[in-house]
């Protein structure tokens, strides 16, 4: 007897595979964040948005 195997399609999910889909949603949020800015362009916007709302508290109790 002959065990033929049948080849595995291009699409089919494969450990090897899922792993390397994981990777790449990793690495395209790395790239993603850091054209965005980082982390330091994050800090630079929270402390934009406390300084307007501390503004907008300010000009309100006037």
């Amino acid at each position: 007897m002959t065990d033929d195997k049948k080849p595995i399609g291009p699409f089919t999910l494969t450990p090897p595979r899922i792993l390397l889909l994981v990777l790449g949603a990793i690495a395209l949020t790395y790239i993603i964040g850091a054209l965005m800015g980082g982390v330091a362009n994050y800090n630079d916007l929270k402390l934009a948005r406390d300084a307007a709302s501390s503004e907008a508290a300010a000009a309100s109790s006037q």
